[in-house]
């Protein structure tokens, strides 16, 4: 008999919501139980299971709900073609991690690395819904007309959370109160990023480093996958070659003169036979083990002094012997100590900055029984799991759900991964219930090993992901594939990521699977420059495709990265907000316009926050798009084509030739942070600020704000946290133009660059600027390096040394304004 499992992931189940809508919940008296959450201001049911279909049995339990609305968003992970849901026709979707690459072109329902058990409801009235379902066993969920929804799982309990917004941003602030609010990146891992499997060594990786220094593309970050270890051993470098000897030596010298930063993989599998492993043994680090002695197969365990007598499972990953899987879920810590201990260790001889943690599924090659198929030639020994008899109870069961039989004959629950009977927790719990908890344990592992071991900020890029893994770093969407469908789904997938609460989140630039080609590459740099997460990656046996390879896409990366990193103060800043209250950085269109019927179809472009619209080209052999702007708010073009002036709004052909800028949009009300931008983050830091401030014609006014801080000093809690938070606001009108800085927060011992520019779009008068004032006193205005367009209403005002805002808490700067 299974007993009930709920996952160890430290929710708040109390949380403080602050909402304007309060919820009900009743249930039936009648012999059938059933029972509906409703919201009390309107009567909308957001959970009505008078449907019918609830079972609660031995391995297998299921819910069905009558859904309010079709407009569905969410559950994963999963290769979504629509950001919102067909419930036009029956889909079931797999909720079970699994290593395996995304397939965007089928017309299929596969589960893959992470599971995110959350969906957000959004009615006509524009009022949003959320739902969360804490239960970590395998799973999967129907949609389906009436609208309604079939939850089914077979471990675990049924335990929901139902969020009552009412708009999408509330419904994400209250989802992330229950789960835990992401983890602020580093300001240097929001630059570009560099990887590739099958870099032959230092040199190689120099020669990347240098090209794309040479072309004149930022980049902040480079990378290095699994080639530069020790016969893939985790916390080694092949220092005994001499292609690879040299890597402290050259990360010390990013560091010290390119302004640069340098992140290694780690997979969580350990070989059983070197000096971490035999550390870990030392530490009484708990591994996944075989649930008693007898089920142990002695002729491979015994092969490995430090294992044999042990029931450690060993299975075989990269390393060329038996590998055991560290449990992170150790109630005793001395497995995550261990873990933390290696890192410091290795960063102090490496000197590297962030870990990439792949294979945390976890994955595990050829576990038997299977199709035959090797996936490695190792002459090592197989794991397998047993499918009949009783030991078979967790690794057969009865319904073993979509996410084994979507993937054809021969599949099963512990298809590449450990045996679903293997023990976990100190043997207090089973891999059944924990095993989709293995990304987010060994996340929260890093995390804390890689901050403790370089005393500041770092950053962990996971794999596999589960509900609040947003807390210990971010996700990038795997094992793509060079085609356009690719790129299409990953504007989907990084759109629901930040729904799931891991704003931190990009996809393989290019793709990572087969040969990309020119344009391919030049319109996924020019889309994946607004990912927050932005990084080209690609498999080993594969043409190089870093920007610098192809002159269009170097220029096409170039201007586009350019001008992300002079975004990037408003960039951080969005992050920074979400990490204080919660919230999403990149941000589906109907967040910001829940009662335009047309935004909850559009899936292919995004925002940035509330104020930045991107509409990138998801097509080959088009100079121009169709794209969409809510006619409920004004937009001021902010690339090449009619760049600040006012576009028309609705559903428009865009300009959009390989060598522009994609379409992108400020929205009217708002003032965006910026500076100018440099090779790396370490040099902008040190660059003028500048704001653009784009007024919305109606109100004539607008408002923005600029957090920032050191880029990467820890801390233990955001609101303790040494930052400044900047409040603009500014009116326009016949008379004069006023804008107001308050510095509301101080740090201290953080000096800032000057304000420098101010930028504006929308301001119909023509600016008095010899008579402006800051402070009530006169300013003088470089007139040699400020203009005022008529025809186009903007204004661009450049002064050295314009602003200080290292001096005071509050700036007013104006001007009188003339009708010619």
């Amino acid at each position: 008999m299974l007993v009930s499992y709920r996952p160890p992931i430290g929710t708040n189940d109390s949380p403080n919501l602050q909402s304007t809508e309060k919820l009900t919940v009743k249930s039936t008296n009648s012999t059938i139980f059933s029972f509906t959450v409703s919201r009390n201001s309107d009567g909308e049911k957001l959970w009505d299971t008078s449907l019918g279909g609830l079972l609660f049995a031995d391995q297998y339990i299921q819910i069905s709900t009558l859904l309010s609305t079709n407009q569905i968003f969410g559950f994963g992970e999963n290769v979504h073609k629509t950001l919102m849901h067909d419930l036009s026709k029956y889909r079931t979707w797999g909720m079970f991690s699994r290593d395996a690459g995304p397939d965007s072109v089928g017309d299929i329902t596969h589960n893959y690395y992470g599971v995110h058990p959350f969906y957000m409801g959004l009615n006509p009235n524009g009022k949003t819904y959320g739902v969360f379902i804490l239960n970590s066993n395998a799973q999967e969920v129907t949609l389906g007309p009436a609208p309604h929804l079939t939850y089914r799982t077979i471990g675990g309990q049924l335990e929901f959370f139902f969020f009552p917004g009412p708009t999408p941003s509330e419904v994400i602030a209250q989802y992330q109160q229950v789960i835990g609010k992401p983890f602020l990146p580093p300001y240097w891992a929001l630059g570009f990023q560099i990887c590739r499997w099958g870099y032959t060594g230092v040199a190689e990786i120099k020669s990347v480093v240098d090209r794309t220094k040479a072309a004149g593309i930022p980049q902040d970050v480079q990378f290095s996958d699994i080639d530069y270890m020790n016969r893939y051993q985790d916390f080694t470098y092949n220092k005994g070659s001499p292609a690879w000897s040299g890597l402290p030596a050259f990360i010390d010298n990013l560091h010290k003169n390119y302004g640069m930063h340098f992140t290694l993989i780690f997979d969580p599998a350990v070989e059983a036979d070197y000096d971490s492993f035999k550390r870990g043994i030392s530490a009484n680090a708990s591994f996944i083990e075989w649930p008693r002695m007898d089920l142990v197969p002695t002729g491979i365990e015994d092969s490995y002094p430090y294992v044999k007598g042990t029931k450690i499972m060993l299975g075989k990953v990269w390393p060329s012997n038996n590998a055991a899987f560290p449990d992170f879920l150790d109630p005793q810590d001395e497995t995550q100590q261990w873990w933390e201990s290696e890192l410091k260790g290795f960063v102090k001889e490496v000197g590297f900055d962030g870990a990439w943690i792949d294979m945390n599924e976890p994955s595990n090659f050829d576990t038997q029984p299977n199709n035959g198929t090797k996936q490695l030639k190792y002459n090592v020994g197989d794991l397998t799991c047993p499918i009949v008899g009783s030991d078979s109870y967790y690794d057969k069961a009865p319904y073993e759900t979509v996410g084994v039989f979507n993937w054809g004959d021969n599949t099963y629950l512990f298809t590449d991964t450990l045996c679903m009977f293997a023990s976990t927790m100190r043997n207090t719990s089973v891999f059944y219930n924990t095993k989709n908890l293995y990304g987010w344990s060994e996340a929260r592992a890093t995390m804390k090993g890689m901050n403790l071991a370089r005393g500041n900020r770092s950053v962990v890029i996971s794999r596999s992901t589960f509900a609040s893994s947003g807390q210990f770093g971010g996700h990038w969407l795997g094992d793509n594939t060079a085609r356009w469908a690719d790129l299409q789904t990953s504007i989907i997938g990084a759109q629901e990521f930040n729904l799931f609460g891991i704003p931190y989140v990009g996809s393989d630039i290019c793709g990572f699977n087969g040969p990309t080609n020119e344009e391919l590459c030049l319109r996924w740099h020019q889309m994946g420059a607004f990912h927050s997460f932005s990084r080209n990656h690609n498999s080993i046996n594969q043409p190089a495709q870093d920007p610098a390879q192809w002159p269009s896409v170097a220029a096409a990366a170039r201007k586009a990265l350019l001008f992300r990193y002079r975004y990037l103060p408003y960039l951080y800043s969005l992050h920074f907000l979400a990490s204080i209250n919660g919230g999403t950085v990149v941000r589906p269109i109907f967040f910001e316009f829940p009662l335009d019927p047309i935004t909850p179809t559009l899936s292919h472009q995004f925002l940035w926050g509330s104020a930045l619209m991107i509409i990138p080209v998801t097509a080959a052999g088009v100079t121009s798009i169709q794209g969409y702007l809510p006619p409920d708010a004004t937009w001021y073009s902010v690339y090449d084509s009619y760049y600040g002036t006012n576009a028309t709004t609705g559903s428009t052909t865009m300009y959009a030739p390989t060598t522009s800028l994609i379409p992108l949009f400020v929205r009217g009300g708002y003032i965006l942070p910026r500076q100018a931008p440099a090779q790396t983050t370490v040099f902008a830091r040190k660059n003028r600020f500048e704001i653009l401030i784009a007024f919305d014609p109606k109100t004539l006014s607008a408002a923005g704000e600029l957090y920032w801080d050191d880029g990467d000093s820890l801390f233990t809690d955001i609101s303790s946290h040494n930052y400044h938070h900047f409040n603009f606001n500014a009116t326009v009108s016949s008379k004069s133009t006023i804008i107001r800085i308050t510095k509301d927060k101080s740090a201290s011992g953080i000096s800032l660059p000057a304000l420098e520019n101010i930028e504006i779009f929308g301001h119909p008068w023509i600016p008095a600027l010899k008579n402006a004032t800051l402070n009530g006193s006169p300013v003088s205005i470089d007139m040699s390096q400020t203009t005022y367009f008529p025809f186009t209403h903007v204004a661009n005002i450049t002064t050295t040394g314009l602003i200080n805002l290292n001096n005071g808490q509050s700036w007013i700067l104006q001007w009188p304004n003339t009708l010619k």
